[in-house]
């Protein structure tokens, strides 16, 4: 039998070829590191934790990446059992001893018989055989221009402006009220589809100073780039003077307070529906470089927002990502060239429990294909059904950028629609529907 290439053994790349070889079909792992270094990583070893060394919250029960822990622990995911192994106390996180961590992945892929190693860069998308490219952010450049010379160069980020992303339960609808600017668009759904929180002049001037005052985060050596006018952080526009923003993204035109028509807001912060369930809003034009909890204390001053949750906190850094939406399918692959499948951060999810989940998909698809079978993913009730669902549809391609699993995107519980339910009720209903679902879609394939 063939064997089943992998291009990168980050934790989406060494989650693929363990899930490959456990279905009993051979694997060839290919890493360019430690010959060809990144700026980020320090080793040559699989899975290697860059940022930090937390999985973050394991409460299967209340939280959605809590969940994603348990699917991959019920599918026997690599990286879970080598994250348990080496856990740290962390309260309900889990956190790891990030070299014991890697080292363990990289002693268990390589007494595993079915996998093999090849070392060096791959600088070219290869047009035979069956490959599933896991090369994270930092996407080698070679490698990089070979994906836009096939998709087109506006298919791969190489610095994404990430705007954040609230839950659309948290904002405050007795302050902010939907309407598209100047009430555009064919269908009451489109002249909706905004979110607008109005701000006084007292509002916007408390605004500017604490946007001004806040800490802010730096490029990191080897990420800079030049900032450009689409797409500049709103700390940079306030820089260049105070009525900047209420001249650009927080303009107040073409906008009527429903609940107070008779007073015209003097700036206006819009939010656009960032999935298809309408469970996630994002800031529109608020990408930033402050750091996360100066935009939490920022961010809620904006009226409405007092009480926002975050389902993604803003940013702009190096994390080369595809359009997947426009560029992959349900199955992971290329449209363009279906032998090659796309796993990790590359997808445009967002964490190291995101990414290891996607290499396991991709793993177990890229397998049984190989074994003359088809594999659906799973039910999009589960945490990692509801990530492949995002990245392959559920979001918008015009505006796609990286997301963490979480709640917002789930199906609504249909038992609990038209009713504001506790998290206390709400979350165990999702997650018990996600366990049932998602062992439902494993025992499919015995």
């Amino acid at each position: 039998m063939e064997p089943i290439h992998i291009i990168g053994a980050g934790l989406a790349g060494s989650e693929a070829a363990w899930q490959i070889a456990r279905a009993g079909v051979p694997v060839v792992l290919h890493e360019m590191r430690p010959q060809v270094a990144t700026f980020a990583h320090r080793t040559g070893d699989c899975a290697e934790m860059v940022c930090s060394n937390s999985f973050r919250s394991d409460d299967d029960r209340m939280n959605a990446v809590g969940q994603l822990h348990w699917e991959m622990r019920a599918a026997g995911g690599l990286i879970m059992a080598m994250a348990d192994r080496h856990r740290l106390p962390a309260g309900g996180a889990l956190a790891v001893d990030r070299d014991a961590f890697s080292q363990a992945v990289t002693q268990a892929l390589q007494a595993e018989p079915l996998v093999s190693f090849q070392p060096g860069e791959i600088r070219t998308l290869p047009s035979e055989g069956r490959w599933i490219v896991a090369t994270g952010p930092l996407t080698s450049d070679a490698l990089g221009q070979s994906i836009r010379d096939l998709t087109g160069e506006g298919s791969l980020a190489f610095f994404d402006a990430i705007a954040p992303i609230v839950h659309a339960e948290s904002i405050d609808m007795s302050i902010c009220w939907r309407q598209s600017r100047y009430d555009k668009g064919e269908t009451e759904e489109e002249r909706t589809a905004y979110i607008n929180c109005p701000m006084t002049r007292a509002d916007y001037e408390g605004f500017i100073d604490a946007l001004l005052a806040a800490d802010k985060t730096e490029f990191h050596e080897g990420e800079t780039a030049g900032y450009f006018d689409g797409c500049l952080p709103i700390e940079v526009m306030a820089e260049r003077g105070r009525e900047t923003l209420r001249h650009g993204p927080m303009k107040p035109v073409g906008l009527t307070n429903a609940h107070n028509p008779a007073e015209k807001p003097h700036a206006v912060v819009q939010l656009r529906r960032d999935n298809a369930l309408g469970t996630l809003y994002n800031i529109v034009g608020f990408q930033t470089k402050m750091k996360y909890g100066a935009q939490v204390d920022v961010f809620r001053r904006i009226p409405g927002l007092q009480d926002a949750s975050f389902a993604r906190l803003g940013g702009i850094h190096r994390n080369s990502f595809l359009n997947s939406p426009r560029l992959i399918d349900d199955r992971l692959r290329l449209r363009a060239r279906p032998n090659l499948r796309f796993a990790g951060q590359v997808t445009g999810v967002e964490g190291y429990v995101e990414s290891a989940a996607m290499g396991l998909l991709a793993g177990r698809m890229a397998a049984a294909e190989a074994l003359g079978r088809d594999l659906p993913p799973p039910p999009a009730t589960s945490s990692m059904g509801a990530l492949v669902n995002h990245i392959t549809g559920g979001a918008d391609a015009r505006t796609f950028q990286p997301m963490n699993v979480n709640f917002g995107l789930y199906p609504p519980l249909d038992a609990m629609r038209g009713g504001r339910k506790g998290r206390k009720d709400r979350y165990p209903a999702y997650t018990d529907r996600a366990k049932a679902d998602f062992n439902e879609w494993l025992a499919g394939q015995s």
